[in-house]
């Protein structure tokens, strides 16, 4: 499956209650299982007027679906190409055919 971002526009998402939180997590939840196993929701970042979603899906078509199920909107829609953090700096990596490591790190 490829890794999306979802942004989805919802003003005021951002001063939601736990519970309203837990309710639409439980409406997304039963979206995603009637679309099992194209789908799969990994976690959210919730601003005051957004939500980018992170989610594992088979294709933009099923993440559609699974906003049209729950009523949530899909505002954008960005496929994650390579995903970068913290550790990349220090593990191998591979260029023009040769295995090599980091500058600065010794074998």
């Amino acid at each position: 499956m490829r890794r999306y971002v979802i942004e989805r526009s919802m003003p005021g998402v951002g001063e939601r209650s736990l519970s309203e939180m837990r309710a639409a997590a439980t409406q997304s939840n039963a979206g995603l299982a009637a679309l099992a196993p194209d789908i799969q929701w990994v976690e959210s970042y919730i601003t005051d007027k957004k939500t980018f979603c992170v989610y594992l899906a088979k294709n933009e078509k099923v993440i559609r679906q699974h906003g049209k199920l729950t009523g949530f909107p899909v505002t954008k829609i960005t496929e994650v190409r390579r995903v970068v953090d913290p550790t990349t700096a220090a593990v191998w990596s591979k260029r023009d055919g040769k295995t090599r490591k980091k500058p600065g790190k010794r074998s």
